[in-house]
């Protein structure tokens, strides 16, 4: 195999994630976590949007390079090179997320900074494809359509970088749609999806890492606090949440999502690759990175005695971030299995509305307390699952097996 220029893959379909991916995926959860604290930092309905529009601008450069990994083998030849240098402008960009959006007096004026690495990222991953696919010319063409689309973008991005408030966030906004909307109408046609399994399992793998946010969270928030019976009883139900949602995923959606994705070809491939992963996967790792928001501040408050009562609620935004993250995850479950299979998971749905609705009186429930009523709801759920739908699910896993 050639080492030192680009070269395609063939379509394997026992190409597995590489070790570069995987520490390109170490600077991503930095990323995450700089993310969760921007909108700690920021604890307001304007803080948790910057948040939202942030996670959606980084999670494109991480899908550019899954898809990327899918077609040339990112640890041989130049490829590593670009990818080493990808990581070099994303750490930067993961440093930048703190004054992103205000510039901290002092040093360089870190929202333009933040905007020309981004940028870096996302030409140095269009260098590459359009250098592995030089004998495709259906591929090249839609690169240089996802080219036209990032232009604007990026300069959207960059007239946002010298202003403030709701316009700032509104142009986010608009660089977001200007972005996502070109690959989405330019449709499937065109792309390649020669390694489905390893697709499957580097998204599966972001997945977790974003669950590992939460775990992290639980850990912030209680900080140097001292332990005490309640707080190690809350880190349980924290962990059992996680452990709830690490299941509803893995258990079967992953499992149906990488057969389907297998078993389709050509265009309808790649249109499920897009719309299962692409597109679907992000309100899934939004909802993740809500609920580590919303546990992160549960902690706080329930381990930090000097400025709080033990029976304190969780209240305002803290508390919509968790239990909407929560609802967001579940729904987004659902959608999936809606893409997938052509049906609604109905008790996802109803779980998902269930903890919004409930939001108004959840906010007079202490805030341990809430956390186990959070954990003892998605535990019902898996519980229903593995009742109700025992046979199919045994089908799954001996398919998969």
């Amino acid at each position: 195999m050639p080492t030192t220029r680009l070269h395609l893959v063939s379509a394997d379909e026992d190409h597995r994630v590489s070790t570069i991916e995987l520490f390109f995926d170490l600077v991503f959860v930095y990323a995450i976590t700089q993310i969760t604290q921007l909108m700690a930092d920021h604890l307001s309905l304007t803080g948790v949007g910057q948040g939202v529009a942030m996670l959606a601008v980084l999670w494109w450069c991480w899908c550019s390079y899954a898809w990327l990994a899918t077609t040339i083998h990112v640890d041989h030849g130049i490829a590593r090179l670009a990818m080493f240098g990808a990581m070099a402008a994303m750490f930067l960009v993961s440093l930048t997320i703190p004054e992103a959006f205000a510039d901290h007096p002092g040093g360089l004026f870190a929202p333009a900074l933040f905007v020309v690495c981004y940028a870096l990222v996302r030409l140095l991953h269009l260098v590459a494809y359009l250098g592995a696919a030089k004998h495709d010319p259906g591929l090249r063409r839609v690169l240089l359509k996802m080219f036209v689309g990032l232009l604007p973008s990026v300069g959207l991005l960059g007239v946002a970088a010298f202003l403030s408030g709701p316009w700032q966030l509104g142009l986010w906004v608009v660089a977001l749609l200007v972005d996502y909307l070109n690959v989405y109408l330019a449709g499937p046609d065109g792309w390649r999806l020669n390694s489905p399994a390893h697709f499957a399992e580097r998204f599966g793998l972001i997945v977790i890492i974003a669950l590992g946010e939460s775990i992290v969270a639980i850990g912030i928030g209680i900080g140097a606090l001292p332990m005490s019976w309640l707080i190690a009883g809350a880190a349980v139900c924290g962990l059992v949440l996680a452990a709830g949602m690490w299941w509803t995923y893995f258990d079967v959606v992953a499992r149906v999502s990488e057969h389907r994705l297998t078993q389709a070809t050509g265009v309808e491939r790649a249109k499920l690759a897009t719309d299962s992963y692409t597109f679907l996967h992000l309100p899934l790792i939004a909802g993740i990175v809500l609920v580590a928001l919303g546990l992160k501040k549960a902690f706080l408050y329930i381990a930090d005695t000097e400025h709080h009562t033990p029976g304190e609620a969780l209240h305002g935004v803290p508390i919509w971030t968790l239990t909407g993250g929560l609802a967001l995850y579940l729904i987004t479950l659902s959608a999936l299995r809606k893409r997938n299979l052509g049906s609604w998971n109905v008790q996802r749905l109803v779980l998902g509305v269930l903890p919004v609705a409930a939001t108004p009186l959840l906010e007079h429930v202490p805030a341990a307390v809430l956390l186990l009523i959070a954990a003892a709801l998605v535990l019902g759920l898996i519980t229903f699952e593995r009742i109700r739908f025992a046979e199919w699910r045994r089908k799954v896993h001996t398919a998969h097996a």
